[in-house]
């Protein structure tokens, strides 16, 4: 099974980052996570994409805050799919969003909610799933229980309103 790089621009976005960590290690994917900053450690960075797919990796997920450069600085020197995490910690987070979903023609960058990390991870669960069968199986799942847990929900509601 392919894995999943986790990128952060900051130890402060650990808080956000660990709701996709938990959704991948739910789903048993590998991941690794890392900090390293578009604007402080470049060369570190651009390295981690350069030998992202030599080293394993299927997806990889950024998250950043502000400026927010770090998945459009790693999605141009990596062809994996990269999917940046807007981090709230500055006019509301839309400075982070707008930094991450803006990108040139060529360099995609796919661009979850605001402080959305779940989701990147689930986004991140679907690419991979793409070649791993059991993974799919796993994410179908997934899916039918949160259906489920909502009409039971619907349900509940239902029984004592209606």
């Amino acid at each position: 099974m392919k894995k999943v790089g986790i990128i952060m621009g900051s130890d402060s976005d650990l808080p956000v980052v660990e709701k996709a960590i938990n959704v991948l290690k739910d789903f048993g994917i590998p991941f690794e996570v890392h900090i390293y900053s578009a604007h402080r450690t470049p060369e570190q960075a651009r390295a981690f994409a350069l030998a992202a797919r030599e080293n394993g990796f299927g997806a990889l997920i950024c998250a950043a805050g502000m400026a927010a450069h770090l998945a459009g600085a790693i999605a141009a020197n990596t062809t994996i799919p990269v999917i940046g995490i807007p981090i709230k910690s500055s006019l509301d987070g839309l400075d982070a969003l707008l930094s991450t979903v803006q990108m040139p023609s060529g360099i995609p960058v796919a661009t979850v909610a605001i402080n959305g990390a779940a989701n990147a991870a689930f986004l991140a669960a679907q690419i991979i799933s793409l070649t791993d069968a059991d993974l799919a199986d796993k994410i179908d799942a997934r899916r039918k229980a949160d259906a489920e847990a909502v009409l039971a929900k619907d349900a509940k509601v239902a029984k004592e309103y209606n």
